[in-house]
């Protein structure tokens, strides 16, 4: 018995990995049906990272100075699973690990991050949802492609509770999504994960806000984009960084991220009386994708305006797989930075791809681009400039491409809280998807 399910398991991957050959994208699909329309298909994606970091000031390591660092880690390793079961059924599945480098916990387990079923009342104009899912506002990048980034990261600020109250920006909510005409939406009620139980830092109530240790009440988002040109997909809730030519875009989105008494502090330092505020999040952004000529070359544009509302002077640290956790610069250790905060923030990105006859038809293309996050916190004496510069060696679209990035980041005093360095960090990310 075991053998036969043995046999008919490989089968079925033999089946939807040749299907797969036979078309121009290969893909992991299996039809359910004659017609196609009922099927289950999966996907695969990994991202190493191979990175030189030039830490924080005061950086350690088993208390010891380390003022540069060289690391290896796998930054993401994701599978999914999805289909259509019925007309009206569909369901969505991932799993896999985040940040695993050198101090990390040895022998990862895989982790759930998402997992949702969906009744689609209409085809395409309500579909409604629930279980633990990426499905959020306020932004367009709150739900990022990994797979289809521009750059080497998405942009991390605008997965505004990453790890405090959510798994790694998903949580488990009820959505209603859909498209009317050329609006796309979603609008999202989701039940928080307790602050006991995260794995970020969330400080003990003080003066400055942080996010309270009570039962948290519902939080409710929503994003929605008008889509001027092509339309993009929504089966996921993952938005695509750059679709390298094959489509024209031009969007324009604004979304929310509301919760109630989400934020607490004390009054001042004497009375300490208990003061709860409310977490307000709101948006508008701008994304442009446009083919250029008949040499494959295209223009990749995204900018976005936010003002982020954490309560009194709330600020907080974070770095993209962080390679030094302690710190005594107000950044903290590493490549941290001061990413949350009230407060608002610009992020602007351009991206170019190249013809390919510079590489010829077999070498691939080659795909510039450059970030830049500004943010204006109430907290802080001086503004929060990130920049990255870096280039896509794109050599079968994104199934197998690499990245080469320089950041450069501030580094801020602990007592007058404001710019007093300047740090930067090369990172080269292989990446392979199926």
């Amino acid at each position: 018995m075991h053998m036969k399910k043995i046999v008919c398991i490989i089968g079925l991957l033999t089946t939807g990995i040749v299907n797969g050959q036979t078309t121009k994208t290969p893909e992991l699909k299996w039809n359910l049906n004659e017609s196609g329309s009922l099927y289950l298909k999966s996907n695969l994606t990994a991202q190493i990272w191979l990175r030189y970091t030039d830490n924080n000031s005061g950086s350690t390591i088993q208390g010891k100075e380390v003022p540069h660092i060289f690391d290896i880690g796998l930054r993401r390793v994701r599978a999914q699973f999805y289909g259509q079961l019925q007309p009206h059924i569909f369901f969505y599945a991932q799993a896999g690990i985040n940040n695993f480098s050198y101090n990390s916990a040895r022998k990862p387990g895989l982790f759930l991050h998402d997992m949702a079923f969906e009744y689609q009342i209409t085809p395409r104009a309500i579909q409604l949802g629930a279980g633990l899912t990426g499905w959020t506002g306020f932004l367009r990048y709150s739900s990022p492609s990994v797979a289809s980034i521009l750059a080497y990261d998405a942009p991390l600020y605008q997965q505004a509770t990453n790890d405090v109250n959510d798994q790694f920006l998903r949580k488990l909510s009820v959505y209603i999504k859909g498209k009317i005409g050329k609006l796309d939406y979603r609008l999202v009620c989701s039940d928080p994960f307790l602050i006991d139980s995260t794995i970020g830092t969330v400080k003990k109530i003080n003066t400055y806000s942080d996010f309270a240790y009570t039962l948290p009440k519902a939080q409710y988002s929503g994003y929605g984009m008008w889509q001027f040109m092509d339309e993009e997909s929504n089966i996921t809730p993952y938005t695509t960084g750059t679709y390298l030519g094959k489509k024209r875009i031009l969007n324009l989105g604004t979304g929310f991220q509301f919760q109630p008494k989400a934020m607490w502090h004390y009054s001042d330092a004497i009375v300490k009386d208990t003061m709860y505020q409310n977490l307000l999040n709101i948006g508008i952004d701008f994304f442009m994708d446009q083919p250029i000529g008949n040499q494959g070359s295209a223009l990749t544009v995204y900018a976005a305006y936010s003002n982020t509302n954490y309560g009194k002077n709330y600020i907080r640290n974070n770095g993209a797989m962080n390679p030094v956790i302690a710190g005594t610069s107000f950044s903290g250790g590493g490549n941290s930075f001061p990413m949350y905060g009230t407060g608002t923030t610009f992020f602007g990105q351009l991206g170019y791809l190249l013809p390919r006859k510079i590489l010829g038809e077999k070498g691939g293309q080659l795909q510039p681009y450059t970030n830049l996050l500004v943010s204006n916190f109430d907290r802080l004496n001086s503004r929060v400039i990130v920049w990255d510069i870096g280039f896509n060696w794109i050599i079968d679209g994104h199934r197998t491409k690499i990245s080469l990035n320089y950041q450069n980041r501030p580094v801020l005093d602990p007592i007058r809280l404001n710019e007093t360095d300047r740090k930067g960090q090369v990172c080269m990310q292989l990446q392979i998807a199926i």
